[in-house]
């Protein structure tokens, strides 16, 4: 018997096999190109039979709680174990609350995503697979092509041309296939499906692999381990919505085996200009609000988590919030200069809701906040130009 299954978020069909499996076979067929996909998998774990107790847990690193047979089969790379660094005062205001900041671009691409190119990476070793193909903003891009050059596989990733230039740049000096498209992620996502389907790939793609959200839960494995106690919240900057559910996802694991007691809040913060998935919360049909936004990495029309990410925050009582491309450009600015910590605007955007719940909300005294920082500042350094005003040289 498999550790694992899949259960279809849409009609809870459950699904065990060793192979690849991607969308709900009944669910997928309804699905229609300009909507948020249905049929997407939550992978399940026989957790009655793994011990509840999180130091055997971490010694195995979690490999009871992953899809794979043998933690070896992981890239040699060091992926996760991140810092979670605490910091007492911003802008010299002492706080009555912990403050802590999870840095994900300390990854070996720079960035969060190198957590689901890891597994999938992996599951391919594991079943002989030598080509993966994934659609990408960037992140994705430049993480699944330098982990599988770490594990002397093939990559083929397609992205937007005006995806930022450090990014496409990562993607060609991994050695991957680099495909750019004249038009959006959502475009460059639909054909690489087209791609998976006509040549056989594997696809890496959020949400239609559910390896993706599996590898992205184990931040939360991270940061309960970290601190060894009750989290109070977590911000958590949200396109797609699989960073999200992957957060929700690994303190759920957590909290069926008994390890923690109760559930963090957990915020997705969204771009003002890309805020598809907040704004659809509570609409009984979906309206796409077209993205622009200086934060690529969270920019999607089509959230292909949607469904998932909505029911997380439903039955957890999550919060969603949205910033604005100057609250991210002033929440970037006001993060380095009192952590030291640059990152991408994406990254940032979380920063600036948690500044925007914290003025808008009080947070308890001694409560644990963590805002979750995914990607480096020198991801995308054009979008921070207008904040950069050098001395002319002395002589």
């Amino acid at each position: 018997m498999l550790k694992y299954f899949y259960q279809c978020v849409d009609c809870g069909q459950i699904i065990e096999s060793p192979h690849v499996v991607y969308l709900c076979d009944k669910c997928s067929q309804k699905n229609n190109s300009a909507l948020p996909p249905r049929g997407v998998l939550k992978t399940l774990y026989h957790y009655n039979q793994i011990k509840p107790n999180f130091d055997y847990l971490l010694q195995t690193n979690f490999i009871d709680l992953l899809p794979i047979k043998d933690y070896n089969n992981m890239p040699p790379l060091r992926v996760g174990k991140t810092p979670l660094y605490k910091f007492s005062s911003i802008d010299n205001e002492d706080l009555n609350f912990e403050l802590y900041f999870k840095d994900d671009s300390a990854n070996p691409t720079f960035s969060f995503k190198d957590r689901a190119s890891a597994l999938v990476s992996a599951f391919a070793k594991e079943n002989k697979i030598d080509t993966i193909i994934a659609a990408s903003t960037g992140n994705a891009g430049s993480s699944l092509a330098g982990i599988c050059a770490s594990q002397r596989q093939k990559a083929i990733i397609y992205v937007p041309a005006a995806a930022p230039k450090a990014k496409l740049t990562q993607i060609v000096m991994y050695g991957a296939k680099i495909i750019t498209i004249d038009g959006t992620y959502d475009r460059a996502y639909d054909l690489s499906i087209e791609a998976t389907q006509k040549h056989n790939y594997y696809n890496r793609n959020t949400a239609f692999n559910p390896l993706t959200i599996e590898g992205k839960k184990t931040v939360s494995y991270e940061i309960f381990n970290d601190l060894r106690t009750n989290i109070d919240r977590v911000f958590v900057p949200t396109g797609d919505g699989v960073i999200i559910s992957g957060v929700f996802k690994g303190f759920e694991d957590l909290l069926k085996l008994g390890i923690i007691e109760k559930m963090p809040t957990i915020i997705a913060v969204q771009a003002e200009g890309s805020k598809n998935l907040s704004a659809n919360m509570y609409n009984e049909e979906f309206k796409i609000f077209p993205s622009q936004t200086i934060a690529d990495s969270i920019s999607v029309d089509i959230p292909r988590n949607f469904y998932m990410t909505k029911k997380f925050i439903t039955q957890y009582e999550g919060e969603h919030i949205t910033v604005t491309d100057t609250e991210i450009l002033d929440a970037s600015k006001i993060l380095s200069r009192n952590t030291g910590i640059f990152t991408e605007p994406a990254a940032a955007a979380a920063f600036a809701g948690f500044i925007k719940y914290k003025e808008a909300k009080k947070l308890e005294e001694n409560s644990k906040n963590v805002v979750l920082l995914t990607g480096s500042g020198l991801k995308d350094l054009n979008a921070v130009q207008k904040l950069i005003n050098l001395p002319e040289p002395i002589k």
